[in-house]
């Protein structure tokens, strides 16, 4: 395994060619770092789940580089979806579709649908649109962490979390911090009217107002078909130290909040972002310290109001969750 910190046109043209070759590459998105593989190679595929310690039958994002690759991945793509998709595509959204014969079960979890995404870190859409004209056709990513663990919004932490489980020839593309820092906004977009299945920095507010309907925010995965997605187990983003929501840290323990509330006495701040959007940058990296730091317990005051508090404190619930 290599990290590559220096992402230069030829780094990415060698990283493309990796990914062509069966091999992982890592990479930065706006989000967080994704561990990717060729989308149409089962072998490389494999290996992902294997890296990750990821159950089989978990779908993939598929990564692709402009929305003229989306009918090669998706079909019956509905009217609403393509108004999304040139509203914040590039960017930090999901949608899900139905799928080609292209999308195959090791991508969707045996599903007749897909997730796609287009990123617009600047290291993920050259690493994209190069892999692609070295005829690649999409790019598998998941978080590249363990499975329920922490995402890494750094090179740094793939390294940590990963570097045990990649072979000599995987790579890690360097692209500086995320500046997202939560995973993407996913969409199911297989029925008439869309609902959010995670969300994220594409809000609900932003699609009713992109699209003038009124949507669901359907984390529960309520509907008569359920669909699988990244993301919506109960206990997830999960690190060694267990979260708190409520009650009041004792000496030693671990504390997140908005830089407006005090830090307890004995408490350990490891986060004290100024604004809900600092306070997703920086959540995962939080936690990440708080294991450092060997910390049981970290107790946290979520973030309030619409917008990217509702992704802030979805991720928050799933890593106090009570397994």
């Amino acid at each position: 395994m290599s990290i590559i910190s220096n992402c230069t046109a030829t780094a990415i043209k060698d990283a493309a060619a990796a990914l062509v070759k069966g091999d992982l590459v890592a990479f930065p998105t706006e989000t967080v770092y994704g561990l990717g593989a060729d989308a149409t190679n089962e072998d490389a595929i494999a290996r992902i789940y294997k890296a990750k310690g990821r159950p089989i039958g978990h779908p993939l994002i598929v990564h692709i580089s402009s929305l003229g690759k989306l009918d090669k991945w998706a079909r019956d793509i509905p009217e609403y979806a393509v108004k999304l998709a040139r509203a914040f595509w590039p960017g930090p959204m999901t949608l899900v579709l139905r799928r080609t014969d292209l999308a195959k079960n090791f991508i969707t979890g045996g599903q007749d649908n897909v997730g796609i995404r287009i990123p617009s870190h600047t290291v993920a859409l050259a690493l994209l649109k190069e892999f692609e004209d070295q005829g690649g056709l999409g790019v598998a990513a998941p978080s590249a962490n363990r499975f329920g663990a922490v995402s890494p919004t750094a090179a740094s932490a793939v390294e940590i979390e990963l570097a045990d489980f990649l072979s000599k020839n995987d790579q890690i593309l360097d692209g500086g911090p995320c500046t997202i820092g939560v995973e993407s906004t996913i969409i199911n977009c297989t029925q008439n009217k869309p609902s959010i299945l995670r969300p994220g920095a594409v809000t609900k507010e932003m699609i009713e107002d992109t699209l003038g309907i009124t949507i669901d925010l359907d984390t529960s995965n309520s509907e008569s078909i359920q669909i699988q997605a990244p993301g919506l187990l109960e206990s997830h983003y999960a690190p060694n130290a267990k979260v708190f929501l409520t009650g009041t840290p004792t000496l030693g323990d671990g504390f997140i909040a908005l830089d407006s509330f005090t830090t307890p006495a004995g408490a350990i701040r490891v986060a004290a972002p100024k604004t809900n959007e600092e306070y997703a940058q920086v959540l995962y990296e939080a936690f990440r310290l708080a294991d450092i730091k060997g910390l049981g317990r970290v107790f946290v005051i979520p973030p309030t109001g619409d917008g990217i508090a509702v992704a802030i404190n979805d991720r928050l619930a799933k890593s106090a969750f009570e397994k």
